[in-house]
């Protein structure tokens, strides 16, 4: 396998060069991980310890999600695929030759970088990673994420003498369970999202803007606290969807060139990005005087989740939750107007991939909390265009579970009594 020591560019002909499948490039030093060595290695450790239980060889990640969770590189597609293999032993990431020496350097373990002068190549430098540490009898993959292409051409390529598992339940749980170096990454943001809605709230006040205006504001406000508080980090994904008016009505309505008017409903949606770890702030606000309408809908909404924040605690059980919240707004008639779940977990998560699924508070997840888990108390109801207070409602607060309940590291203000932006 060829090795380009760093800074040197080979001189070969065109032939070698293109049938060159596989390369390293240890180019420049490892960067500082987002969390310890220690952290790292009790990751590793923990999946490890799945491997043995299912007697396990190696194991093959896929998702960007575990990827990032498991060696804190966190790739950027592009119709390009990635991986990490771990072993008994070891941790090598699976990269695209367009990313030189950065998944190295980002990366805990070694590095494989394949070209892209072949088709096959992914699969080979996954094969190759793997047989270069062990002789491979079971092999585990995440089957929720691979289509049947890339399955196909990862287990062919292994070999058929190979058993392939489905590892990715197994990697969800272990994931559910947030460690303290985690929960401190995930108040941070919660922190920058707070940051976020003030830099927008003020620039409201001050007069009528554009929903895209406000998003950019808020944008900017995050993006240079997280740089201040994570020197040397990557800077990326992080972003806003301010909505006003009918664009309320979905939770994941992308910002428009939209005036915000006086009379409109409006939703504050905060999400930085600190290293793949997403957080979010969600709020309901209105610009001008509230009518009647809007406030009956805006205060059941703040019962559900003023009683959603109580029932989050240790012992609580997912589905539970949703059924008891589910009976607040039926007695109101407004049962219907939902459009999805309570909330969900919090951790190496985003827009465009990863969620941990068996910890969302839905009638049909039986997941019971635990402390350092990290769920979101969001309700929402939607009232459609032309009737008297249309729009969404929606509040977002974070929650780590505790020994003896939840602790709220949400702090921006919520309700009608602190969201009423009088119209400039």
């Amino acid at each position: 396998m060829p090795s380009l020591p760093t800074g040197v560019v080979p001189t070969i002909d065109s032939t070698d060069f293109l049938n060159e499948r596989l390369r390293t490039f240890y180019n420049g030093e490892k960067q500082p991980s987002t969390f310890s060595e220690e952290e790292m290695q009790r990751r590793l450790d923990a999946l490890r310890g799945v491997m043995a239980e299912q007697d396990l060889d190696a194991v093959v990640l896929t998702s960007q999600h575990n990827i990032k969770y498991y060696s804190d590189f966190l790739y950027t597609h592009f119709g390009r695929f990635y991986a990490v293999v771990v072993t008994a032993d070891e941790c090598c990431t699976i990269s695209a030759g367009i990313d030189a020496g950065m998944p190295w350097r980002r990366s805990t373990g070694d590095n494989l970088i394949y070209t892209d002068w072949g088709r096959n190549n992914y699969p080979h430098a996954i094969n190759t990673a793997i047989r270069e540490r062990v002789t491979p009898r079971r092999v585990g993959l995440e089957f929720d994420g691979l289509s049947v292409h890339l399955y196909s051409a990862i287990t062919t390529t292994i070999g058929p003498e190979v058993e392939f598992v489905d590892i990715a339940p197994s990697t969800m749980r272990l994931r559910m369970i947030k460690s303290d170096e985690e929960i401190a990454v995930i108040t941070d943001g919660a922190n920058v999202a707070d940051i976020g809605g003030f830099a927008i709230r003020e620039a409201l006040e001050a007069g009528p803007k554009t929903e895209y205006e406000l998003a950019l504001i808020g944008t900017e406000a995050m993006v240079k606290e997280i740089a201040h508080r994570y020197p040397g980090s990557e800077i990326r994904d992080t972003w806003v969807w301010f909505q006003s008016g009918i664009n309320t009505d979905g939770a994941h309505n992308w910002p428009t060139t939209r005036m915000v008017e006086p009379g409109d409903i409006l939703s504050l949606n905060c999400f930085p990005m600190i290293s793949g770890y997403y957080t979010a702030l969600e709020r309901t606000m209105f610009y001008g005087d509230i009518d009647d309408a809007t406030r009956r809908y805006w205060d059941v909404n703040m019962e559900v989740y003023y009683r959603g924040l109580e029932l989050i605690r240790p012992g609580a059980v997912c589905g539970d939750i949703a059924k008891e919240l589910n009976l607040i707004y039926a007695k109101h008639g407004m049962l219907g107007l939902r459009t999805f779940g309570y909330g969900h977990s919090f951790g190496v998560l985003s827009h465009y991939y990863g969620r941990e699924a068996g910890l969302e508070l839905r009638e049909d997840i039986d997941t019971v909390l635990e402390p350092n888990m990290v769920v979101s108390m969001e309700p929402m109801i939607t009232v459609p265009d032309g009737e008297p207070g249309a729009g969404g409602y929606r509040e977002h607060d974070i929650l780590v579970i505790t020994d003896d309940g939840a602790r709220d590291i949400t702090g921006f203000p919520t309700g009608p009594e602190k969201n009423v932006i009088a119209a400039g």
